[in-house]
């Protein structure tokens, strides 16, 4: 099987025309508890059982189950431990994940990986890949039956075809973590089922999902900047036309300074606009199963025409959709912007946008972009970071192998949680004066092993050096996800769409960027309409359709 070419442009189209990035193996559900959730292809798959641990250390601000993650203003000092004994009775677990870091000391140099292994009761070999060689790297291991015990499936990422690959290689979860089955595993149980859909594939439950925070955001702005030119909280703005003014009020080029920054394939901040003028997730269902797409419908021309009125006011900063990321976001934590798109895991940590701008500006005011009006449709488009499988085995194996992953997932102010985080206590880790655990140089390293891709609780939001901040994140979250649209197509598969979406990506990005860039007149969309049917967009209508009637009309 081959990666798939259509994945790295779904990522892009997050970015670009509001398409947005939409987890492959999110499928149908509902209900709570277990019950039935999915059905596809003949085939029923309870979701598996909520259960919030009663030992969990309880929040300064409250998570749902509908995904709005809990908030902590300092580190508990009083740590449980959440798995009772160890996973494994000798043996080993097979492991392999991608990072983002450089490489990290090895199991004789790493005492945080050593009391893991003593903690599980056998040997983690982990395999550790740099995340630009995972493509070829998971390819590899494909195509020679070279799986290990458990490993990431990114969409982005992945193979041709899910459903084939998945019942070949890996193992059916269903009957172990289906219902009341997962209670088994504590820590798994305490992952809201909207995360499980992610890991449906065929109308069975494959996947062990690794939580975000469900909404990738609307992006940041600065509060100061808009303060400063008589404009008050972006978050009382009532519509788009007053954002628009606010946006003219701040801009200021002789003082080098302009209301959005964007960067290459940002199509000039439509990440914004589309979910603002409540554009859907790449597809909209209609009553009786009927799909529009996103570039169909009277809200994607809106965001064109609005973006594109904004950009010929003069309020995006000038050449900006040609800047690459880091110089998208240097241009913005200077204050040269007052507004930009990124993803919410930007904005707190060491080098975040809060505390890199303060250190910049100690006035510096930077806060998440809230819905502006009555329309917004903010895109769940980071419900997981990726989905985990379990290579297929015997019974035996895949419960020791859940029973690690078990491990991995346990919850914000636990020991295992600790551990994993921020290693052993004197030698990676110390306290500060109000407890929350400050890395060593040591720690820095023997942390940057990529346990947390293993497997993962719901992710908290914690900033160690501002409730403020945690206060306005987590109040984002909960007015995002209040608003939130999934893509009804997603977990669905279409020969089509596998084919033809790059082409279609293609040649949608290049003539809406022509059309807010001024090159085309914004009745140019009619035609783009029309041949993005003809080329490929209604046989995927009809493809996604076709399932959609087998499920009962639901996506």
């Amino acid at each position: 099987m081959n990666l798939s070419r259509r994945g790295l442009l779904r990522l892009g189209a997050t970015a670009t025309a509001g398409a947005a990035l939409s987890p492959l193996l999110a499928a149908c559900g509902g209900g709570s508890g277990g019950a039935p959730a999915t059905k596809a292809q003949g085939l029923t798959v309870k979701l598996p059982t909520y259960v919030p641990l009663a030992a969990a250390a309880k929040p300064d601000l409250p998570g749902t189950a509908a995904g709005v993650p809990e908030g902590y203003f300092t580190y508990p000092k009083e740590l449980f431990r959440s798995v009772a004994k160890p996973p494994m009775s000798g043996g080993k677990v097979t492991m392999a994940s991608k990072t983002f870091l450089p490489p990290p000391p090895p199991r004789e140099q790493n005492a945080a990986w050593q009391e893991i292994e003593k903690r599980l009761g056998g040997t983690a070999d982990l395999l550790i890949v740099p995340e630009a060689d995972w493509p070829t790297k998971f390819n590899t291991m494909v195509a020679g039956g070279n799986l290990p015990d458990v490993f990431p499936y990114v969409q982005t990422q992945g193979v041709n075809n899910l459903p084939a690959f998945v019942a070949s290689q890996c193992a059916d979860l269903t009957p172990f973590l289906s219902g009341d089955a997962v209670k088994e595993y504590p820590n798994l149980a305490a992952i809201p089922e909207v995360f499980w859909k992610q890991g449906i594939v065929a109308g069975k439950l494959y996947g062990i999902p690794i939580p975000r925070n469900m909404a990738g955001g609307l992006g940041f702005y600065r509060a100061d900047l808009f303060a400063a030119a008589g404009v008050g909280d972006l978050a009382e703005i009532g519509d788009t036309d007053r954002l628009a003014e606010a946006l003219k009020a701040v801009t200021n080029p002789k003082e080098k300074r302009w209301g959005l920054v964007t960067a290459s394939g940002g199509l000039f901040g439509m990440s914004i606009f589309a979910q603002l003028f409540g554009v859907p997730l790449e597809w909209r269902l209609e009553p009786g199963g009927k799909l529009v797409a996103a570039i169909e419908t009277e809200e994607y021309r809106a965001a064109v025409e609005y973006t594109r009125k904004l950009r010929e006011a003069g309020v995006i900063y000038p050449g900006s959709e040609g800047f690459d990321s880091l110089k998208r976001k240097n241009e913005f934590n200077a204050g040269r912007a007052a507004m930009t798109y990124d993803g919410m895991p930007a904005f707190l940590g060491a080098a975040g946008y809060l505390q890199t701008q303060k250190k910049i500006d100690p006035k510096a005011d930077p806060r998440p972009m809230l819905p502006v009006g009555g329309k917004t449709a903010a895109y769940l488009n980071n419900i997981a970071f990726a989905t985990n499988f379990v290579k297929k085995a015997d019974e035996a194996k895949v419960k020791e192998v859940l029973r690690v992953v078990d491990f991995f997932a346990a919850p914000f102010g636990s020991e295992e949680y600790t551990l994993i985080q921020y290693g052993v206590a004197d030698t990676d880790y110390t306290r500060d004066d109000k407890g929350n655990p400050i890395l060593t140089e040591q720690g820095a390293k023997d942390t940057s092993v990529p346990w947390k891709y293993v497997g993962a609780p719901t992710q908290p939001v914690f900033d160690a050096t501002s409730s403020e901040a945690v206060k306005l994140v987590h109040d984002a979250f909960t007015k995002l996800i209040a608003v939130g649209v999934q893509d009804p197509t997603t977990g669905l598969f279409s020969p089509t769409d596998e084919n033809k979406y790059e082409s279609l990506y293609t040649m949608r990005t290049d003539r809406v960027t022509s059309i807010i860039a001024g090159r085309a007149p914004v009745s140019d969309l009619d035609q783009l309409v029309k041949d993005w049917r003809a080329q490929g967009g209604d046989k995927i209508r009809a493809e996604f359709e076709s399932v959609i009637q087998k499920n009962g009309g639901v996506g």
